[in-house]
């Protein structure tokens, strides 16, 4: 193993232990005794995990590719195996499967839970829920920067100037990722104080909104969020994980960055702006608009909370605006709007130079003096593909273990973009306990799929299956 991956898995097992010594001193403070062993476990079996990984000694060798994407998809497996030790040492009585699939959920800000009732456990296990969002959150944004040599390069140019990032340049982003992950979640739950949210509640969901996370902190949304005001600013405040996440970061060094920096982040508002102005035109009349700009911006964050009062003729645009999802640096997943765009617009280029051949058109970037490489137009079209197929894929195998059409279709789609079951997408009454353990076992592969580059797959199929 390399130096790198050392380091990365050794600093998430490192991270898990501080974040469970939190939960300890919780349980301490309040008396919660009966979930205080699984704390305990945790912290110590998370600590001596990463020493293990850290005095181990460390070859310089530089790190290929291959073995990033391996370590990665390994972190998603392994690290919510730790994850499950709170939930399964507690007093609920918790079968192993439900209690990884509950972990695998979190570690992927996805949001399918196995408990109906939140008000069933106590407020350490639900802060404990949030926390994991919140480390899957900062591990999708390691993620990104570790493979960044798969991504297009005007998301590379977007942070560096250096031809590829060596150790060093890795561990330099990380660690500014990390101080503004931190930073924008303390801001939202001062915010979430602002607008009278009780702290335990502003805790769990600032961890849930920073991450793109789907788990609440209670049962229903209707109870806390219920004035437009406070719709309005937690509609905003969802925002936060669907544009980038050095976003905050670009601004404050604009004049040594250049406008380049804000190239996604500048489409995504357009983009946004668009979107709520069809919807201000067609359904403003019929509806209370707070209800329906909290579902878009919950949908294009893909997080999926959601009222009841969204119109349920809506819902397929809803699902839309979720597959496409936000930018590479947001929390969010989806297919992500440049890969539409660029596909798009290179599409119709190719049918007017056919119709008008004396006419030359440019596949030129928004904003910029830059081009759609036909290299990333071909990345973007196989992640497409790929996506198509592992939901033709994952709907055929839920319809197997029980699910109608309509309920592996749609489950299917909020599985791989990682976003939670609500009233939006007419399926708030699912309930995960009730599924089979084959159910559970497909959910937990494709979550984490979902939440992996889908270039990722392809790359490491050419890897092993076309080795020549």
């Amino acid at each position: 193993m390399s130096k790198l991956s050392q380091i990365y898995l050794g600093g998430f097992f490192l991270l898990t232990s501080i974040i469970s010594f939190f939960n300890i001193l919780y349980c301490y403070y309040f008396e919660i005794f009966y979930s205080l062993n699984g704390f305990i476990y945790l912290s110590i079996v998370s600590l001596i995990l990463s020493f293990a990984l850290f005095i181990q000694d460390k070859k310089n060798m530089k790190i290929v590719i291959y073995e990033k994407i391996l370590i990665v998809i390994l972190g998603y497996i392994f690290i919510p195996l730790i994850f499950v030790i709170p939930y399964y040492f507690g007093s609920y009585d918790i079968a192993f499967i439900d209690c990884y699939f509950e972990s695998i959920s979190g570690f992927t800000s996805t949001g399918f839970t196995i408990f109906d009732n939140i008000k069933h456990i106590d407020e350490s296990l639900i802060i404990w829920r949030s926390s994991t969002q919140w480390i899957g959150g900062i591990y999708f944004l390691f993620s990104i920067i570790i493979l960044i040599d798969i991504f297009d390069n005007n998301l590379k140019k977007s942070l560096t100037n250096f031809l590829s990032f060596n150790t060093n340049e890795i561990i330099k982003q990380s660690f500014k990722v990390l101080i503004l992950y931190s930073l924008i979640t303390i801001l939202i739950f001062f915010i979430l104080k602002f607008i009278n949210l009780r702290s335990f509640d502003s805790l769990n969901l600032s961890l849930s909104l920073i991450s793109s996370g789907g788990f609440l902190p209670f049962k229903n949304i209707e109870a806390i969020i219920n004035t437009d005001f406070k719709r309005f600013v937690f509609s905003i405040l969802m925002l936060l994980s669907f544009f980038s996440i050095f976003l905050t970061y670009n601004i404050v060094y604009f004049k040594k960055k250049g406008t380049r920096v804000f190239l996604e982040d500048l489409n995504l508002f357009i983009y946004l702006i668009v979107i709520v102005f069809i919807f201000l035109i067609f359904y403003r009349f019929d509806n209370n608009f707070s209800y329906i700009f909290f579902s878009i911006t919950s949908s294009i964050s893909n997080i999926g909370f959601s009222f009841k009062e969204v119109p349920l003729n809506l819902i397929f645009i809803f699902f839309v605006l979720t597959i496409i999802g936000g930018s590479f640096f947001s929390t969010s997943s989806g297919l992500r709007f440049i890969k539409i765009y660029s596909l798009v617009k290179f599409s119709i280029n190719e049918l007017l130079s056919h119709s008008k051949p004396n006419h030359i058109f440019k596949n030129k970037i928004p904003f910029t003096d830059s081009f759609i490489l036909m290299s990333d137009i071909e990345k973007y079209f196989l992640s497409i593909l790929i996506f198509i197929l592992s939901l033709f894929t994952i709907s055929f195998l839920l319809t197997l273990g029980g699910f109608n059409f309509d309920e592996s279709f749609k489950i299917g789609i909020l599985t791989i973009m990682n976003t939670v079951n609500s009233s939006m997408y007419n399926l708030d009454e699912f309930s995960f306990s009730n599924i089979t353990n084959y159910s559970k076992i497909i959910l937990i592969i494709f979550m984490i799929i979902g939440r992996v580059e889908f270039i990722t797959i392809l790359i490491l199929l050419k890897k092993f299956l076309l080795k020549s």
